[in-house]
């Protein structure tokens, strides 16, 4: 990274996240001296990460399946995900010589499944177009007259601009840089920040029953997330899952997370359907031919052709059926609730894990004092956010980067137009 080359650019932009360097290249396209400004030493450190080092760039779906997977504030997002589609995002990434390929459930990674690739060709994009990068972290945004003028940096450096973009991230993976800088800025700037709590995160479990399975891993389980005080079903899902010592994780456990908006212990349960293609019927008539061919046998040696070896005392134990009762002495009835259980292992959630371990942080600036078709302040002219910043996120594969990339897009675009006095 560079140090700054003048005093002046037309825009400022802070954070070198996916939504900083799209804002960044597209605000430098469009003929803006542009500056890139990021507390780390490289861009994109959380990109990095993501997809386990694959990067799930986006989900290859239409506009309203992407709304629908934002349950905070996802109509506030139509417009910038409409002019920045899912295959916008495809073919932005292609032409820039990154082919990508739509793996289970529309999920687009990377031809190479190296989420580097992604970043090299974000980071050519930028500095292509000629927008500067430096490193520093913005300490005060400027005003003049209730608008934007510059920014000032923590080392003391200031920057006249009359725009300013926030795409600092919100408060999960802090070592990646994103510690809240967003939030303490937009409040210069006279911003609400709603309620920031984790999302997409792994689950804190009730009793013993998780930390015995650790390290378990069931690959097509359904689940199911109850809300104990409003007596009724809140999500459904099916995919991967993982078992961990302090409770649950995995793809259906993260997405499961950002519905529970009301945490405290106890108050949800997951259940588990641990045998999704069967019946309660089918599965008992599968447990009946399975004592029948071991009628001699203690119930707990019986079950190691239905159940993941790791699982079965587990699961024996919350039966009515002791552990050396004989497959011949099982009853109907005992036979039946057992199936019942495998169809619905419910575990107590405690909560969530630290916000640091969230994949996305949930709240942000008010999308209220947000103007949609721009991602300008309502409240301060020439201050704009993207991204993670704002009070949106969206459930796992690939609709939060969706999220990043079109609000990025459409902030450096609306600069674009403001300057030609077309504000739309």
């Amino acid at each position: 990274m560079s140090q700054i080359q003048q005093e002046t650019y037309d825009v400022v932009i802070v954070g070198g996240g996916a939504a900083g360097m799209m804002a960044a290249g597209t605000a430098a396209q469009n003929g803006y001296r542009t500056l890139l400004l990021e507390k780390n030493p490289r861009l994109g450190r959380k990109l990095i990460i993501t997809g386990k080092g694959r990067c799930n760039l986006v989900n290859n779906c239409d506009v309203p399946t992407v709304i629908a997977s934002i349950p905070s504030n996802g109509r506030f997002l139509y417009g910038a995900v409409s002019k920045f589609s899912p295959q916008d995002v495809m073919a932005f990434f292609e032409d820039l010589g990154l082919p990508v390929k739509t793996e289970r459930g529309n999920r687009v990674f990377p031809q190479s499944d190296n989420s580097r690739d992604v970043v090299d060709t974000m980071v050519k994009f930028v500095r292509d177009h000629g927008a500067e990068i430096v490193t520093g972290t913005a300490e005060h945004l400027l005003f003049e007259e209730g608008a934007i003028a510059g920014i000032s940096l923590k080392d003391g450096r200031e920057i006249r601009t009359n725009h300013v973009i926030l795409c600092c991230g919100g408060l999960s993976y802090p070592v990646t840089g994103s510690t809240g800088d967003g939030y303490r800025l937009a409040k210069q700037a006279g911003h609400m920040i709603t309620d920031l709590r984790p999302s997409l995160v792994p689950l804190v479990a009730n009793g013993r029953d998780c930390s015995a399975l650790q390290g378990l891993s069931l690959k097509n389980v359904a689940i199911q997330v109850y809300d104990t005080r409003k007596k009724h079903i809140i999500y459904e899902d099916f995919g991967e899952m993982l078992f961990t010592h302090f409770g649950l994780t995995g793809p259906i456990i993260l997405s499961a997370s950002s519905h529970m908006r009301e945490m405290e212990s106890g108050r949800y349960e997951v259940a588990l359907d641990l045998k999704p293609a069967l019946t309660v019927e089918q599965l008992d008539a599968r447990l009946q031919r399975d004592f029948e061919k071991n009628l001699n046998k203690d119930f707990i040696n019986s079950l190691s052709e239905l159940l993941p070896r790791k699982m079965i005392p587990v699961l024996v134990a919350k039966s009515s059926i002791a552990p050396d009762t004989k497959c011949n002495q099982i009853t109907r009835e005992a036979r039946r609730k057992f199936a019942e259980l495998l169809k619905g292992v419910r575990i107590s959630i405690k909560g969530f894990r630290p916000i640091e371990e969230a994949i996305v942080t949930s709240g942000g600036v008010c999308v209220k004092e947000i103007n949609p078709k721009t991602m300008e302040s309502k409240l301060v002219p020439g201050l704009y956010f993207a991204g993670e910043v704002m009070d949106v996120d969206a459930y796992t594969g690939g609709f939060n980067l969706q999220i990043a990339f079109s609000t990025g897009r459409l902030a450096a675009n609306s600069l674009y137009q403001a300057s030609k006095g077309e504000r739309i």
